[in-house]
């Protein structure tokens, strides 16, 4: 069979729940924290912070908390036997001599309790020289403070685009960030054992790169150190890049000290210290013909990437690619540059970028659809991609038959237009109410854009009694990864999930793993699950051949029964098949491998095919308004995506469900702030609770709630005809934003443009609408 094909009767596409479903929800599954009460003398680790946004450390006295009951000891730039750097780039001290943020560490202390590494580093006494700082992007960009690739991405001729356009509009736009606000914090466990090897336990989603971070911090070579990721209570890519120096924190504890070391941020820790969704600015011109359809398009993009790289460059490369959404635009120029502020290290978050890419192009959409004289759902329509057209940086968009189907699709389950009179109706009848209905589509690329990371290995073991031990390069993080590929390997192998179990991530199992990120964990994974469960089958294959007296082609595995192809009365069990193998010599375990194939991508000219696919969505929401307060609700949201050929339904529903919460949390609820005075607190992130961070939840699901996965879509040379699940469904959530903003243009008169902020709060939407209400004009046609 070919990766996508999938047998009749197999456990890929079964609506199974969450393999640790039972465990979650009764408190047994156990978190990178709940291991420590098994080690004897664990010390604890705990932060000196800076109270500066930006300073020199001048001095550090570390003696103080030496005499504090129960401190051990102070971890301190001295202490690094490798080198002092926590990240890929080269720019993150782990014990910095300047500090570039509030907050920032300077030292980490270790007690026999966390009370006594507190009060510790509480009594630490250190000196500073502050420094000038930028907090915001538009403070960086006035002072021309950038770092990293400025990179530019081209089609065409944007001048010739503007020439021939009917009508030209310009704008800028700012989109806020978002906090991961995963229910697990960073969490590491460190110990050393009697040989000298480094064992930790690590909430994070790229186990490998936690070993090499951790190992060059030490001194050592990767061999000597293993890292475990048994589960995580979340990611969203919080724990892509941001977990390494506190495993290597703790592992130096631990070297130094010969006790295990523990390190957990508190909630207000967390928040703190680790990096967040990219804030973005954009300045933009448009062009568009006398029947709506873009002619060009030039965009400058500038992000909030904090005090160091991290992961700002390659989100910026996605967010310049996913600037087209699903729509076609002839003439393009877009750059994208990173400012560098002193604000935390803005890394990886469920879309890498793609959703500020896609949010500017919508909202330029939704910005000029009234300038235009057309429903906003017909200029999106007017401009979707057509098959045989191409994306700006040179991929031919596959498949784009169906986004212009699913959005049929869509439109007519969802009542759209009957319910789009109806809308009207109601606000006609409503001076101090409005409603609004909006329907936005996604394509979204799925592929690392680094492509190395493209690949990923598993190892399957077949015991004597016929069972079966997964270990793949993938972490779980509530997303369904481990039980996704308990199925592709029962499929596989022809056996009933019972008889598969799950082994943890751990490096010393798969070597050099690739993040688990960039949505693309089942797939990479999933191959190299089933090119080991392949390898092990068809050596199976060659034993039941001789004992069923066929061909080994002929010989078919199904639910724990081996038989030939049309005569399952002539069968065998499947443990008994792998009793007799043992016995024959037979190995019965196997190193799988997959590697996505063709991919190319020139970074420096930002042109190549860096996606393998693309997964296409689409979503109507509607929401009401007050017109008093600006606070809504959203009444209905009607989801279709496309997952392909689902790998397991029951995971794919709850993930872009989740997904499509998290987006609306990120475009109408979440907003960051930090202190941007000139007073001592500057820099102070201020939203740095649940009480001051409005997080979506149960009350913000909408009032109907239809998602529904797009049938016969198997995508093919993907495992078992599977699509990614993971960020797609985020942007989905942009219809939400859209239908706000058609409720606060409800409260004026039509035919002008409605400017609305990001996030969409009931503040920025009460201003929306009150300036609707003006009849100001707020954009206007060159």
């Amino acid at each position: 069979m070919s990766l996508h094909e999938r047998p009749a009767h197999a456990p890929v596409g079964e609506a199974i729940p969450h393999e640790s479903a039972a465990l979650h929800v009764t408190g047994h599954a156990l978190y990178t924290d709940d291991l420590g009460v098994r080690l004897a003398g664990l010390l604890h680790a705990w932060p000196v912070q800076s109270p500066h946004a930006h300073a020199r450390v001048t001095g550090l006295d570390t003696m103080p908390a030496l005499d504090v009951q129960g401190v051990v000891r102070v971890l301190s730039a001295a202490d690094v036997p490798g080198v002092n750097d926590a990240g890929v780039k080269g720019d993150e001290p782990l014990f910095p001599s300047e500090v570039m943020y509030h907050g920032h560490p300077v030292c980490w202390v270790l007690g026999d309790s966390e009370d006594a590494a507190r009060l510790g580093a509480a009594a630490v006494k250190v000196t500073f020289e502050p420094l000038q700082s930028l907090i915001t992007v538009r403070e960086a960009i006035d002072a021309r403070a950038f770092q990293g690739a400025q990179s530019t991405l081209r089609r065409g001729d944007v001048a010739v685009g503007f020439a021939q356009a009917a009508h030209t509009f310009e704008g800028e736009f700012d989109i806020g960030g978002q906090e991961h606000f995963y229910l697990e914090t960073h969490a590491a466990l460190a110990h050393v054992d009697e040989a000298g090897q480094v064992f930790i336990h690590s909430s994070t989603q790229h186990p490998s790169e936690t070993q090499e971070i951790t190992a060059h911090v030490l001194g050592l070579p990767s061999s000597a150190v293993t890292v475990q990721c048994l589960r995580m209570g979340g990611g969203f890519g919080g724990k892509e890049m941001q977990p390494h120096g506190y495993a290597a924190i703790a592992a130096l504890g631990a070297t130094l000290t010969g006790r295990p070391v523990r390190l957990r941020l508190n909630r207000t820790l967390d928040l703190t210290l680790t990096g967040k969704r990219h804030p973005f600015h954009a300045v933009w011109k448009a062009g568009f013909d006398a029947e709506g359809r873009f002619t060009a398009l030039q965009v400058t993009l500038t992000s909030d990437g904090g005090w160091s790289l991290d992961l700002s460059e390659p989100v910026m490369a996605r967010a310049l690619c996913h600037l087209d959404n699903a729509y076609f635009i002839p003439h393009v120029e877009a750059h994208g540059r990173i400012a560098h502020t002193n604000k935390t290290s803005q890394t990886a978050f469920r879309g890498f970028g793609g959703p500020q890419g896609m949010l500017v192009v919508e909202d330029i959409l939704g910005r000029v659809a009234p300038l235009l004289g057309l429903d906003a759902h017909e200029l999106r329509a007017r401009n979707f991609y057509r098959p045989g057209e191409a994306t700006p940086y040179g991929q031919s968009v596959r498949h784009a038959e169906r986004l212009h189907d699913l959005w049929a699709q869509l439109l007519e389950r969802s009542d759209f237009h009957t319910r789009r009179a109806e809308v009207a109706a109601f606000n006609a009848a409503h001076p101090h109410r409005k409603r609004g209905l909006s329907v936005t589509p996604v394509k979204f690329g799925i592929a690392f854009n680094f492509t190395a990371y493209n690949q990923a290995g598993a190892l399957v073991h077949v015991y004597k009694d016929g069972s079966v031990l997964i270990n793949h390069g993938g972490t779980e993080m509530g997303q369904g990864l481990h039980t996704k590929m308990i199925q592709v390997a029962a499929t596989a192998l022809g056996v009933p999930l019972s008889s598969v179990r799950l082994a943890p991530t751990r490096t010393d199992k798969v070597p050099n793993t690739s993040a688990t990120a960039a949505s693309s964990g089942a797939d990479l994974n999933g191959g190299a699950v089933k090119d080991a469960c392949d390898q092990i089958r068809a050596r199976l294959s060659e034993v039941a051949a001789g004992t069923l007296g066929v061909h080994p082609d002929d010989v078919r595995f199904e639910a724990g029964h081996v038989f030939p192809i049309g005569h399952p009365e002539r069968g065998m069990d499947f443990a008994a098949l792998v009793h007799d193998a043992y016995h024959r010599r037979t190995p019965l375990w196997a190193a799988g491998f997959y590697r996505t194939p063709g991919l190319h991508w020139d970074r420096v000219a930002m042109q190549g095919e860096p996606f393998k696919y693309f997964s296409y969505g689409a979503s109507v929401s509607e929401v009401e308004v007050d017109g008093f307060t600006g606070a809504y609700r959203v009444r209905r949201a009607d989801l279709l995506h496309d997952v392909g050929d689902s790998l397991s339904p029951l995971i794919d529903l709850g993930q872009v469900e989740g997904g499509f919460l998290q987006g609306a949390g990120w475009l109408t609820l979440e907003e960051l702030r930090w202190d941007e005075s000139s007073g001592e607190g500057r820099g102070r992130l201020q939203t740095r609770s649940a009480s001051t961070y409005k997080l979506p939840s149960f009350s913000e699901l909408p009032d109907v709630f239809n998602v529904a996965l797009l049938e016969r879509a198997t995508e093919t040379g993907v495992v078992y005809g599977s699509k990614a699940v993971g960020e797609p469904p985020l942007m989905l959530a942009i219809s939400v934003r859209e239908a706000l903003r058609e409720a606060c243009a409800a409260f004026g008169p039509g035919g002008r443009s409605t400017l609305l902020g990001s996030p969409a709060t009931p503040e920025a939407v009460y201003w929306a609408l009150d300036l609707a209400r003006t009849g100001a004009e707020v954009a206007a046609d060159d």
